[in-house]
């Protein structure tokens, strides 16, 4: 059996919202699997819903770039906040982001690419600035997106300048529609998907794993109501597709006007627009997501937790 070591039992208590010994017990029935902790843990009532990104470490700065129907988001990390506020440190997100633009949509690509006037590739030019600033910095990752006819819109949260903030969206709306009307919904759309994060555009985009284990929460959790299996069913069902309306965006409440679904929002913008609008894809990119910080001491109380 896994080790039930202080710092598993702090991550578990950190992605659930869990008491400490309830974290304990459920990686101690799960054999030390963190996911199957959590999913333990929403099963007996005992923690929300998975965190899976974990905490947030790295610095830096997300930027993004559109035009007309194509657009890009790209990640620059430092090491501190203060980096980031640098001019040059700016700059050079802002023109890495026109770079990528211009075709450059993965990071290798985007590394060797041309930083224009300074004779060096974006990589080179990089190099450099950690030389000078002194602080470590690396191109973490790019995305695009287009569509044949339509437009990319783009939006970002907590900007520090234009183009360049914490939380970058785009989303892509395919239609032949007024291009000002498709602009204003895309930036509203791309508003609501900043503030909500969805896992999907539609149900049938969704990872098929994470509706299974969504669905063998849900389960397990009817299974211990001791309700007939028939009535199980159904709750099963209706508890699915309340999950498919957090998750999935365009079965969302709509941040602007709740009283519509973003995809009942969509069906309404494209008779103003004039044609019917495809919302085709979304990206997202929140600052240092997925990137764990350096584990600090635990508290006395956690270690005798886990010890105990």
């Amino acid at each position: 059996m896994a080790a039930i070591t202080a710092a598993l039992v702090k991550e578990l208590r950190e992605k659930s919202g869990a008491g400490m010994m309830d974290c304990k017990k459920a990686l101690a029935e799960n054999d030390g699997n963190m996911d199957a902790a959590v999913d333990w843990l929403r099963s007996k009532g005992l923690a929300a819903a998975a965190k899976k990104s974990g905490r947030v470490a790295a610095e830096g700065l997300v930027a993004i770039a559109t035009e007309g129907n194509k657009g890009v988001v790209v990640e620059v990390n430092s090491e501190t906040d203060f980096v980031a506020r640098n001019d040059t440190f700016q700059n050079f997100a802002s023109t890495a982001a026109q770079v990528a633009l211009g075709g450059a949509l993965d990071v290798e690509a985007l590394g060797a690419a041309d930083f224009p006037g300074a004779g060096k590739t974006v990589s080179e030019q990089l190099t450099e600035m950690v030389g000078t600033i002194g602080e470590n910095m690396s191109l973490r990752r790019v995305t695009g997106l287009e569509v044949s006819e339509g437009v990319v819109a783009g939006y970002m949260h907590t900007a520090a300048a234009p183009g360049l903030g914490k939380i970058g969206v785009l989303v892509a709306l395919e239609s032949s529609g007024d291009t000002a009307v498709l602009e204003a919904t895309g930036k509203q759309i791309a508003m609501h998907v900043a503030a909500t994060n969805p896992m999907a555009v539609t149900t049938e985009e969704m990872d098929p794993e994470a509706v299974e284990r969504e669905r063998a929460v849900l389960v397990e959790q009817a299974r211990e109501s001791g309700k007939p299996d028939n009535i199980i069913e159904k709750m099963i069902e209706g508890r699915m597709r309340k999950f498919y309306e957090e998750v999935v965006l365009l079965k969302q409440a709509y941040v602007i006007d709740p009283d519509l679904t973003v995809e009942k929002a969509l069906e309404a913008a494209g008779k103003e627009a004039g044609a019917p609008i495809k919302l085709t894809a979304i990206a997202r990119f929140a600052l240092g997501e997925g990137i764990e910080k350096k584990e600090e001491d635990f508290a006395a109380e956690v270690a005798a937790v886990a010890g105990s």
